[in-house]
């Protein structure tokens, strides 16, 4: 499957498997494009910054950009419709059982155990653009050998980049402690990555 037709069908999966928002959906979007051989996985960090910057839910943003990317708005269309329309479909439907099962034990069992789920498929986006962003391709593992571990060290250090770190680190300091809005932080580290790069 190719075009249109798979950018609808990938954003469907998505839309469909991909629970615990946009960021817990982000792992489950990039392992898509990437079978589909659309972008490598510096232009999915590009993406993931992008859909931040912008207004709206960041899985939508994601299926415009790569829908764009890949079939322009015809893509658009396909990506953002293939995404919506599990979400659409599941929430009406939820919402009716819900509202009938509220006092239910095992639902309430059911979400005692979705919520940590969801924390960890956050955890695990951060993780995965914290590589993507701050550090580079890491050195394989030395044998055992002090020389050998020595060259490992120097590699691993050499693998993290500097100013995206920093421009971390101040992010969480500024959004953290200082309570800075995020859209300012957004601009501001821009405009910072702009000057300094």
């Amino acid at each position: 499957m190719s075009g249109l037709p798979a950018l609808f069908w990938t954003f469907f999966r998505v839309g469909l498997l991909g629970f615990g928002g946009g960021y817990a959906m982000l792992p489950f979007i990039f392992q898509n494009v990437r079978q589909l051989g659309i972008m490598s996985e510096e232009e999915f960090s590009n993406l993931v910054a992008l859909s931040q910057a912008m207004p709206g839910p960041i899985a939508v943003n994601a299926a415009t950009y790569v829908g764009f990317y890949e079939a322009g708005l015809p893509g658009v269309a396909a990506a953002v419709l293939g995404l919506a329309m599990p979400s659409f479909c599941l929430v009406i439907l939820a919402a009716r059982l819900l509202n009938k099962f509220k006092e239910s034990k095992g639902l309430q069992a059911v979400f005692l155990g979705i919520r940590p789920a969801v924390v960890g498929l956050v955890a695990s986006a951060a993780a995965l653009l914290a590589r993507i962003a701050l550090v580079g391709d890491l050195p394989a593992l030395p044998a055992a050998s002090p020389e050998a571990f020595a060259a490992y060290a120097a590699g691993l250090a050499g693998a993290v980049h500097v100013l995206p770190c920093l421009l971390f680190l101040a992010t969480i300091f500024l959004v953290g402690k200082c309570k800075v809005s995020p859209i300012k932080v957004i601009l501001l580290m821009g405009a910072v990555g702009a000057l300094l790069a």
